[in-house]
């Protein structure tokens, strides 16, 4: 079957009013396939609906992955209408089919789902000012305030030991022992320095099996891009893209955004003296994150932010030399050493996190104070 008459075919599923006038594909994401279908409707004009075809081969279970964010986006509705905000805009509304459920499947057996299209904003693939990222730590500490009381654990691990660095440690120690392609020789530098932190590797997952730090909801892909900013008042309006929530550590979620937001260089930068962590784009955000956050984390979170930072730029480094030393079958590459390059950018950061440790620091203790 076609692709338009798979799509008429997975629109037919859902109770959808008005006549069909354009399906076109949206937005910049990877992993989903995404549609906007538009819809004329008598007296109300042309409403959007945005319809995805979830990727089965990342998500395996993506019945448990719609149950997920189904019972996260009902408790923030609950909880935007019980503090006066517009919950139509504020968090994402998922469409049930018509037989009462979140997904529908077609006949080729792929999986979809619909959501109310948010119109009046706008989600950027980059951060251009200051006031971006700060926007970005303010909507993720909200989220983080908002589902400070959602029974994380009753969520599904949509993707099982995602960010468990002890067991991503053991895998890259496989890797390198197999060595499948012959690249080892050729990186023990970049080895030994991941060997050398084994004990960071373990923190956090000793903090959370001692109960230092809460399990809570997680986003755990913290990028600006997944943030809708609206148009008209330019702050930070609805987290969207919640395939990855799931039970984790909020300083996971607040040390990627550092990672990826506040390096001074792209990920795959090759010339590693460009490499390092902004502090003051690091102050930008952590104000704006536990701002946002309105006192819901604890004391030890809220102090183990640095370490949050340090660990998911660590793992990200161990994950990208993993896969460069597998023969690069998870990550997309554009030429034979993009993972390595990539591992190289992660692992600078970490040393350059490392230098300014006490800065790092004594900035978040600035706004905890």
């Amino acid at each position: 079957m076609n692709n338009e008459n798979l799509l008429k075919e997975v629109i037919s599923q859902f109770d959808f009013v008005g006549e069909v006038i354009q399906i076109r594909p949206y937005g910049s994401g990877h992993i989903n396939d995404t549609y906007l279908v538009e819809f004329k409707i008598k007296h109300m004009g042309v409403v959007p609906i945005i319809l995805q075809r979830m990727n089965t081969n990342i998500f395996k279970n993506p019945v448990q992955l719609m149950e997920n964010i189904l019972n996260v986006t009902t408790f923030l509705r609950k909880k935007i209408i019980q503090y006066g905000g517009d919950p139509e805009r504020e968090t994402l509304t998922v469409i049930l089919n018509k037989n009462g459920k979140p997904y529908c499947q077609d006949s080729e057996g792929h999986y979809w789902r619909g959501y109310h299209f948010i119109t009046g904003a706008t989600s950027y693939d980059e951060v251009k000012t200051d006031e971006d990222f700060y926007q970005s730590g303010l909507a993720f500490g909200k989220f983080q305030s908002l589902l400070s009381d959602f029974p994380a654990h009753t969520l599904y691990e949509t993707i099982p030991d995602f960010h468990n660095t002890r067991a991503r440690l053991e895998v890259f120690k496989k890797a390198v022992e197999e060595d499948i392609i012959n690249r080892a020789k050729d990186v023990q530098k970049e080895i030994q320095f991941i060997l050398q932190r084994e004990e960071l590797a373990n923190k956090l997952i000793s903090m959370q099996e001692n109960q230092e730090l809460p399990l809570r909801v997680t986003h755990n892909d913290t990028k600006l891009n997944n943030i809708l900013i609206d148009d008209k008042t330019h702050q930070g309006l609805c987290i969207i893209d919640l395939d990855t929530v799931m039970p984790g550590l909020a300083v996971n979620d607040f040390g990627d955004s550092i990672r990826f937001g506040a390096s001074t260089a792209l990920e795959d930068e090759k010339d590693l003296s460009k490499v390092q962590c902004d502090m003051h784009l690091f102050e930008v955000y952590t104000k704006g994150f536990i701002q946002g956050c309105q006192g819901q984390l604890t004391l030890a979170e809220m102090q183990a932010l640095p370490l949050g930072a340090l660990v998911m730029t660590f793992e990200c480094g161990m994950r990208f030399l993993t896969d460069y030393l597998q023969g690069d079958t998870y990550f997309k590459i554009q030429y034979s050493t993009h993972n390595l390059d990539r591992c190289r950018t992660q692992l600078k950061l970490v040393a350059d996190m490392e230098k300014k440790w006490n800065e790092m620091n004594y900035i978040v203790e600035k706004y905890i104070s």
